[in-house]
């Protein structure tokens, strides 16, 4: 079972995956600490972008010789496959660490997976721990790679009854860039969230859409790399996406326009289906996160 320091640990793990958002993908965005053998921190790291160092390579090196006899937590499976840099099991092992605690399994293991592997060199590995928690972050990841599709986020913002794209309009919208991989506007543009942030070469997006066949461009979004997608605009451009149930989850931005009395009180414009997750409030406007009624951060079967 974790202690109180481990369950502290990785939910500063937790925290320092969230700075991986938009900017690792395809890769999943993780976090990671290191306790020494006397339970203090010893290095903490998160992946920044596909190509560079994983998270527990980062946490490893501030570490040093202080990962020996110590903990790695973890907020996803370590890796058990060398590519742009070594499996993150084998660098466990090196660094001879006594103890590994996992929050989520990895849907993508290949072999036996770096838990079994790891257990198999006699580290024991606890797994579960804070997985719903973890799931805030990697949770957009996980459904894009069960759905074979990019998660769906639609952003409009809505004033005096009129439904308009919130990116460009909206200064609180444009920290959702922060968040996602790609942007799809009216007319069919296609864009990086943030150009090059995920490293130059590693998204691959088309920049217009010619309004067709959904699952075609979400397809080709998914093999571009792109894990989540922000859809900006009113109903006209996300009613291709609506229609074959793929919108996963809605934000919109209602501004103060004062309340004449023949307001409609369908306004807001949420779709069927939908239900209110969040309220905030920004500068200027008040933002609603409202999320599919089917739609569950449900945790995965641990190994």
């Amino acid at each position: 079972m974790a202690s109180p320091i481990e369950l502290a640990a990785m939910r500063r793990a937790i925290v320092l995956s969230a700075f991986g958002l938009g900017a690792t993908s395809p890769n999943p965005p993780v976090g990671c600490v290191i306790l020494d053998a006397g339970g203090r921190v010893a290095g903490e790291g998160y992946h920044e972008r596909k190509g560079s160092a994983h998270a527990e390579g980062n946490a490893l090196a501030a570490a040093g010789a202080a990962a020996r006899g110590g903990t790695a937590i973890v907020t996803l499976e370590p890796c058990n496959h060398a590519g742009h840099t070594p499996a993150c099991r084998a660098l466990l092992l090196d660094a001879q660490v006594a103890r590994v605690v996992v929050a989520i399994t990895d849907p993508t293991s290949r072999g036996r997976g770096g838990i079994a592997e790891l257990r198999a060199a006699g580290v024991p590995v606890e797994t579960g721990v804070l997985a719903e928690e973890a799931l805030k972050v990697l949770g957009v990841w996980r459904r894009s790679l069960l759905r074979s599709r990019p998660t769906l986020t639609w952003a409009y913002e809505v004033a005096g009854g009129r439904v308009r794209g919130a990116v460009g309009s909206v200064a609180a919208a444009g920290e959702l860039l922060w968040e996602v991989d790609a942007v799809a506007e009216a007319g069919g543009r296609l864009w990086e969230a943030v150009p090059d942030r995920h490293g130059r070469g590693m998204m691959s997006v088309a920049p217009l859409w010619d309004g067709g066949d959904v699952a075609a461009l979400l397809a080709a979004l998914a093999a571009g790399g792109v894990r989540h997608l922000l859809v900006s605009g009113g109903a006209d451009v996300a009613e291709p996406f609506l229609l074959e149930g793929l919108i996963d989850e809605v934000v919109v931005f209602v501004a103060d326009t004062g309340r004449p009395a023949d307001r409609p009180v369908s306004e807001l414009g949420l779709p069927a289906g939908f239900r209110i997750e969040q309220v905030g409030r920004s500068a200027d406007h008040v933002r609603v996160l409202a999320r599919r009624d089917d739609l569950r951060d449900d945790v995965v079967q641990l190994a």
